[in-house]
């Protein structure tokens, strides 16, 4: 039995939430989500709730009904909150800026490094923090991850992508004999 598939979720005031062929769409103040589930989990939508119950029971189902309940509640939460994800960029001459819908960096590579900015985030540069913003938290910590996988925080000096609560931690260099 999934614990977090038995909860009952509760839908908020401003919040539509709509399942048709397998699709569900969650719409509220911050946009619009859809995403299509399988349907060995049934998903129930009545007075403000959303009640999901498995078809069968085995190992998969199971699974599943818990992974389903967590991004029914991750869509929900998105459309009415929506997710943020801050990165550090930590290094003398690091730097970050937003153009257009690309991100251009300067890493410490001989040449620029150029990331395209996927649709439905948003994404801030000020002052080497990056503030990565979307009702999809799927797409928003993806890319952030994506960012942060191009230049890592080494251990030696700290230098690199790092998230807002990451905490490095630091090894000590050579000694002088």
């Amino acid at each position: 039995m999934s614990r977090v598939g038995k909860q009952i979720l509760q839908i908020p005031a401003k919040t539509e939430v709509k399942l048709a062929d397998g699709v569900l769409s969650v719409k509220g103040p911050k946009g619009e989500l859809k995403k299509a589930f399988k349907s060995v989990v049934e998903i129930k939508i009545e007075n403000d709730t959303v009640t999901l119950h498995p078809q069968k029971k085995d190992l998969a189902t199971s699974a599943l009904w818990g992974t389903y309940a967590s991004h029914i509640k991750n869509m929900i939460n998105g459309v009415n909150n929506g997710y943020v994800v801050k990165l550090i960029l930590d290094g003398i001459g690091f730097k970050a800026e937003v153009v257009g819908t690309s991100l251009n960096m300067a890493l410490g590579f001989s040449h620029p490094v150029k990331k395209e900015i996927p649709a439905g985030v948003t994404v801030a540069s000020e002052k080497g923090t990056l503030t990565i913003s979307g009702a999809d938290k799927e797409a928003v910590t993806q890319f952030a991850a994506q960012v942060r996988a191009l230049k890592k925080p080494e251990p030696y000096k700290g230098k690199g992508f790092r998230y807002d609560d990451e905490i490095i931690k630091r090894k000590q260099g050579k000694k002088a004999a």
